[in-house]
């Protein structure tokens, strides 16, 4: 039985800089429909570090399947709500349930930490993460930021009776 397991991690850990090359190399990429270029990958780690996917500002958390490194996602901390950010899956892992399970791990960690909704941001391109967060309730909303490559904004409301006291010290 494949299982998929998260916790939640470092951003300058060796497995999570990993990861979060591998996801920004896929945006960039794809955001310009053809190979990197020499310092593109560095020039987008250096505009989205990562750094405040740390307590108190964030988490990053790390999905395994079966015991191998598969993928990630991110939480911002707002007022009373999170922003999910850097969702990713490896390739040989796609179409497994990663996602899913990614999106359940993060949804989980904000009601525990007195979130009452998630909202994210995401691109055209992004037709697959798109429908992922169609599929898991997260519905379309007016923009909430001015993001440069935000082209969708989607939020989901975590429901309040499963909503705990805040535990990020709030």
């Amino acid at each position: 039985m494949t299982t998929w397991t998260t916790s939640p991690t470092h951003p300058g850990e060796p497995d999570a800089a990993i990861l979060l090359r591998e996801y920004l190399t896929e945006m960039v990429t794809r955001y310009h429909r053809r190979p990197e270029r020499p310092g593109e990958v560095e020039a987008a780690l250096a505009e989205f570090p990562g750094d405040d996917l740390t307590p108190p500002t964030g988490l990053l958390l790390l999905a395994h399947r079966d015991g191998e490194l598969a993928g990630c996602a991110g939480l911002r901390w707002r007022p009373d709500w999170a922003e999910l950010t850097q969702v990713y899956v490896r390739r040989p892992f796609r179409g497994q349930g990663g996602g899913a399970a990614l999106l359940a791990a993060v949804e989980r960690r904000a009601r525990e930490a007195g979130a009452d909704r998630i909202r994210l941001d995401t691109r055209d391109d992004l037709v697959e993460a798109r429908a992922l967060y169609a599929r898991h309730g997260y519905v379309e909303i007016a923009p909430y930021n001015d993001g440069r490559y935000a082209e969708h904004w989607f939020e989901k409301a975590l429901p309040a009776e499963l909503t705990t006291p805040d535990r990020r010290g709030k």
